[in-house]
């Protein structure tokens, strides 16, 4: 445990909340949220296009706006991503927590163990965090992190597909991810069911925040709003960041 993490356990035993997201991982949060919902449906409707629509073909361009609105959200997705990747390095050691999990440490092994307990209702009571708590981290790295280096990886291959081998998507991605995955039509079936995927990470996602809101002794939904851990006891926090 770091210096300045244990100063913040120290302290929180005594205040009522901890300053943890700093505004652009907050912001990065909710802007995500929004493109992954705008990802999902327009992928959805890309996937299995509606049957019909009323009147002359040339008079409807349904399609082509769900097309825009998702590259549009799978641009700022990207973008996102590059920013928060960034304020890793420069934010505070909380914003890193999410990129680099602490496989390396047994004890934070055994804090991850005592979260599966927990979460299958094994152990009576919880243990706190002033960020994550090792389990939380551990599943968002692998299914949310890398699930969304997967999604925009193959995103791009697909859409340098139609903006032809001149494209810098092209040149980048599609020239070598789409043989990686066998050809166009496998890389999209993929790219769909990575959309599902992502799809119950988020389900478990948003369960387990309002769970934990409700059964353990931190806020969670809260503090991605307002950034503050806020506590409800006085216990001490088990926090390995």
């Amino acid at each position: 445990m770091s210096s300045d993490t244990k100063t913040a356990a120290s302290s929180a035993q005594t205040q009522e909340a901890v300053y943890v997201y700093e505004a652009p991982v907050r912001l990065w949060h909710w802007i995500n949220a929004f493109a992954i919902l705008a990802l999902g449906v327009t992928g959805y409707f890309i996937a299995s296009p509606l049957p019909t629509m009323p009147g002359e073909a040339s008079d409807n361009y349904l399609m082509g706006y769900i097309r825009f609105v998702h590259f549009a959200a799978g641009y700022i997705l990207i973008v996102g991503f590059l920013l928060r990747l960034y304020w890793a390095i420069v934010g505070n050691h909380h914003a890193h927590q999410l990129f680099i999990p602490m496989v390396w440490s047994g004890t934070w092994w055994k804090e991850v163990w005592h979260e599966v307990k927990w979460y299958a209702f094994m152990v009576r009571e919880p243990k706190k965090y002033i960020g994550h708590n090792p389990l939380a981290t551990l599943v968002m790295h692998i299914m949310f992190v890398w699930g969304m280096v997967f999604m925009m990886v193959t995103g791009l291959a697909l859409y340098g597909e139609g903006a032809g081998m001149d494209s810098w998507q092209f040149a980048l991605f599609s020239s070598w991810v789409i043989p990686l995955f066998g050809n166009s039509q496998d890389l999209h079936t993929l790219h769909h069911l990575g959309m599902w995927y992502m799809a119950c990470f988020i389900i478990i996602h948003v369960y387990v925040a309002i769970r934990e809101d409700i059964m353990s002794r931190q806020s969670m939904v809260s503090s991605m709003i307002s950034g503050w851990r806020m506590f409800k006891d006085n216990r001490p926090v088990d926090d390995l960041d």
